[in-house]
């Protein structure tokens, strides 16, 4: 069944280009791409580069099965939990052995990252780990073969400062997620084959084998597969993928077309124009990956911490050296040492902001907040402006009947029942609004009128004999070729409507105009409440859109938005985020659609709504299950609580190093007080408990969106009326 084709005059201020983007490199073709899944994906930045989640999770278990017997046939545990450590045959070379497997394949990861902060001149917690790790090693080995008189075996500490970091780490990686999945995702839009006219037949080709000035024949339903002109055919294209706007759009004989769109109705010729590195999907491509790779760069919170403690510790190490071989023991001089540079690694450093992520991610999940990029949930406090995308993010992305507006001696209700009626056998989004309208109507339902005979024009309307009545449903083309003008008496609230951007159909019944309706999306109540708690919070909120500006801007009084960027172009959405961040300002954008990915990824947070596209939820840094703005409340606070336990997570963790080193270096020795590798070591272990159970409090936290944001008391507008129109 073909639907039909309204001209709404809904485009205005549309502009749908796509030849207006940057050339560059190809784009993948068909499905000839490498995803990887996340826990084998390798990342490139940081420290972690050249590091897979499965590297950490893999070394982990396998390190904390070799620390069982490494602790327990230690001597110094066996002293402190007052145990007797067995011995045979070869038992005193257990923990050394062993031990040595642990530091070389667990902290294999350390090491390398160490030793690529120290070349690079950059010290943090990689190379504090290697440092820690190796002094350990180094001296347990020097006890083990009995050189001097040094009593330093550190293998059952060595074993679990390896096993601890490597969880912490695991963690971490799997809160970072793989943001590259997103140009995976962008590869998927477009087919692996085309149907190719060659001397009047058609032959099935690789998309990659098309070239320019080449004829493919698209049919009802399939995805155009590069940028061109429709040569022959008219029909209804699905361009929401590129454009995010939910409704389709009429194209004719000359008007381009964009790879990955659909066609919804009818079957088309296309003559290719663009293909590989130069189609406008390509282009958004490669605006994903420059943004993703420009953001990927920040460095951890606990990372700058770590840098600090390093050269504490180094420094603390030094001094303890020198001290204690002036006052003539060299002995103890060692001794100190190598305590100061075993017990600064921090245990609790290590985790305390891989833990606070964890819990928050998980907390985050159970609230229908998917957190992929662990640096949004970092930055999320720090936002000054929250950029909504209008279709399907602030709004519903669905037509629903707005107004009626009957003629002289023709009620509501038989306005709605007639128009219902011819469209019933559409499955267009504008007759479905029509259709639903019709049915909540009980005056309209009762009138119980079928159509018959339905046929479809392309950008015009409708036709079908309702109760042997001639019924036409269309937009203003449809009332010029029919050389009809609406009655006077509708003026008013044709003009009222047109004003805001909704559409307009007309319904013609026997050449009579018997009235018109207006057909617009829908703005989410939530949308209201969510503006409103944001700007409570001091958020400034703007939103962006390729609508017609006189639509934007009516949705934005309603709502209270402060600024507000219509008609704009797919491609150039990413650029006005740049624009606010030009002014000083840290960004959150929210959107659904493909032509948004470059907007989340380029933002300082990106936020994909639920109901999104697969390339909007891989390019943003978080994702909300549902469709509800008010959810980014509910980041917010959740960003502001763990940001609150990472400090104090932080603050414990190098308040004990701070503490526990001067100590372990003898500050106190001329009152009889030094702090022993082996309390030294209680002492570490405890510190790591309680940054574990203050991490635990993040599950205490409310985040539930009507909570944080609730409907405003002075808003009484009946659920999912569209704010742009006035209470009838």
């Amino acid at each position: 069944m073909s639907t039909p084709h309204h001209d709404h005059d809904r485009h205005a201020g549309h502009d749908h280009r796509p030849d207006a983007v940057t050339h560059g490199q190809a784009m993948p073709q068909g499905h000839a791409h490498s995803a990887l899944d996340e826990d084998h994906q390798v990342h490139d930045h940081g420290k972690h580069a050249g590091h897979s989640t499965a590297m950490f999770k893999n070394r982990f278990w396998v390190s904390l099965v070799l620390s069982v017997p490494v602790v327990f046939f230690s001597h110094m545990v066996g002293q402190l939990l007052g145990y007797h450590v067995p011995e045979f045959v070869g038992s005193q070379w257990i923990a050394s052995v062993l031990g040595t497997v642990i530091y070389l394949y667990g902290g294999a990861p350390f090491l390398k990252g160490g030793l690529t902060e120290l070349r690079a001149r950059q010290p943090g917690m990689m190379l504090l780990i290697a440092m820690a790790i190796t002094v350990a090693f180094v001296a347990s080995w020097v006890t083990s073969l009995g050189v001097g008189d040094l009593m330093l075996d550190f293998w059952w500490e060595l074993a679990l400062l390896v096993v601890i970091m490597l969880l912490g780490h695991w963690m971490e990686m799997r809160a970072l997620g793989a943001a590259s999945s997103a140009l995976d995702a962008l590869a998927e839009l477009l087919p692996e084959e085309a149907e190719k006219i060659v001397d009047g037949a058609t032959v099935t080709v690789p998309i990659g084998e098309l070239a320019v000035g080449d004829t493919v024949l698209v049919r009802a339903g399939g995805r155009v597969p590069a940028d061109g002109v429709l040569t022959e055919g008219t029909a209804e294209f699905d361009e929401s993928m590129i454009t995010g706007e939910s409704r389709a759009v009429a194209r004719t004989i000359g008007d381009r077309v964009v790879a990955g769109t659909v066609a919804t109705d009818n079957t088309v010729r296309v003559r290719i124009e663009a293909v590989g590195a130069d189609t406008a999907l390509a282009g958004i491509q490669r605006m994903v990956a420059d943004a993703q790779d420009s953001s990927s760069r920040a460095q951890a919170l606990a990372d700058r911490a770590a840098a600090l403690l390093f050269w504490f510790a180094l420094g603390a190490a030094v001094i303890t050296a020198i001290v204690w071989t002036i006052i003539g023991q060299p002995t103890d001089a060692v001794t100190r040492t190598v305590t100061v540079l075993v017990i600064a690694c921090p245990h609790a450093l290590g985790l305390a902001i891989p833990l606070v992520i964890a819990i928050s991610t998980e907390r985050a999940a159970k609230a229908g907040l998917l957190i992929k990029d662990r640096m949004a949930l970092e930055r999320m406090r720090t936002i000054d402006v929250v950029l909504f995308d209008k279709t399907g993010t602030l709004t519903e992305g669905a037509h629903a009947v707005t107004g009626t507006a009957p003629a002289p001696g023709t009620t509501a209700a038989e306005l709605l029942a007639y128009a219902a009626a011819a469209e019933a056998d559409s499955e267009h989004p504008v007759a479905r609004a029509i259709v639903t309208a019709a049915g909540q109507n009980a005056e309209a339902v009762t009138l119980g009128l079928r159509g018959t005979g339905f046929q479809a024009a392309t950008g015009r309307g409708v036709k079908a004999t309702v109760a042997g009545a001639e019924v036409l449903v269309g937009g203003p083309n449809m009332l010029r070729e029919l050389a009809l003008d609406a009655p006077e008496a509708l003026t008013v609230d044709i003009r009222s409507w047109t004003d805001r951007g909704a559409g307009v159909l007309h319904v013609v019944k026997d050449r009579t105009v018997i009235g018109a309706i207006a057909v617009e999306d829908q703005v989410r109540r939530e949308s209201r409440a969510a503006v409103a708690a944001l700007h409570a919070r001091g958020v400034k909120v703007a939103m962006i859109t390729g609508d017609a500006r006189q639509v934007a801007e009516a949705v934005a009084r309603d709502l209270g938005i402060d600024e507000v960027f219509a008609e704009v172009l797919p491609q150039d959405k990413d650029t006005k985020v740049s624009q606010l961040q030009s002014r000083g300002l840290s960004v959150a954008m929210v959107g659904d659609g493909v032509n948004d990915a470059p907007a989340l990824a380029r933002a300082e947070v990106g936020i994909a709504i639920g109901a999104g596209t697969d390339v909007a939820m891989e390019s943003a840094g978080v994702v909300l299950a549902g469709n509800d703005p008010r959810a980014v409340l509910s980041m917010i606070e959740l960003s502001h609580a763990s940001y609150r336990k990472m400090v104090q997570n932080l603050v414990w963790a190098t308040g004990y190093n701070v503490i526990s080193v001067p100590l372990a270096a003898g500050v106190l020795a001329p009152i009889g007080f030094v702090l022993s590798p082996a309390v030294g070591a209680i002492l570490m272990s405890a510190s790591t408990i309680v940054v574990a159970l203050n991490a635990q409090l993040l599950r205490r936290i409310d985040l539930d969106p009507v909570r944080l944001a609730p409907p405003s008391t002075g808003d009484r507008r009946p659920a999912g009326q569209p704010a742009a129109v006035p209470a009838r």
